[in-house]
């Protein structure tokens, strides 16, 4: 969805602006594709759950099995969604297309340390394929 596209944008700058590297539409070792993924200095990773409405947060319920694959948990809502129904046991983005803001912090959770090393290797790759991409699009 266009609107879910705006708002990944605006949360790549903001973990961009941290000094964080994301990517969009990262596929977890379980075949799930986060939203967005992002990785700090320390090697942790954040993921970000992008909820456009209240249909689109009441249909969906397999954000749950993202949790193993991340330090940190947010959904992610643009400014004019209830955010009274999300689980406050979670963090909490405001977003649009230009930037985001952390409403609620994350707690950490932090993952397994054989699951954290696969799924790094796996970031690395991609973005590096990602790049790659960019600079020779006949692949």
């Amino acid at each position: 969805e266009r609107r879910a596209i705006g708002l990944a944008r605006g949360i790549a700058r903001h973990f961009e602006d941290a000094g964080q590297a994301s990517l969009a539409e990262f596929t977890v070792k379980s075949g799930r594709r986060a939203d967005v993924i992002a990785l700090d200095q320390k090697g942790r990773f954040t993921i970000v759950e992008i909820k456009t409405s209240l249909a689109d947060f009441r249909s969906d319920n397999k954000w749950l099995e993202y949790l193993e694959f991340c330090d940190f948990y947010f959904f992610a809502v643009p400014e004019d969604f209830p955010q009274e129904v999300l689980p406050d046991d979670h963090g909490l983005i405001v977003a649009d297309r230009f930037d985001a803001t952390i409403l609620r912090p994350s707690g950490e959770a932090p993952m397994n340390a054989a699951r954290r090393k696969a799924q790094t290797l796996r970031f690395a790759l991609l973005a590096a394929r990602r790049l790659h991409e960019l600079t020779d699009p006949a692949i």
